[in-house]
């Protein structure tokens, strides 16, 4: 079953909270090479068949204005997962 897959963002110029705390949790167990941890959200919209170009669109809609909070967040990738 296709799926198009959504990935939402913190806009680059706020604080991520929960990469914050991933990326000392990871330089404390040794890995002083992560410089940054940047956590978003993937979200899966499951289809019947292979999506058009129109429903790709629409999608596009539905990410920016109900899937993110545009304030806060970026929709940084729309694309289709078999």
């Amino acid at each position: 079953m296709p799926k198009i897959i959504v990935e939402v963002m913190p806009k680059a110029d706020l604080l991520d909270p929960q990469g914050k705390a991933v990326a000392n949790a990871l330089h404390r167990q040794g890995h002083a090479n992560i410089l940054n941890v940047r956590i978003g959200k993937r979200i899966e919209l499951h289809t019947e068949g292979v999506p058009t170009e129109a429903e790709l669109a629409e999608a596009q809609k539905i990410a920016d204005s109900f899937l993110s909070n545009g304030v806060i967040e970026d929709v940084v990738k729309i694309h289709v997962e078999n």
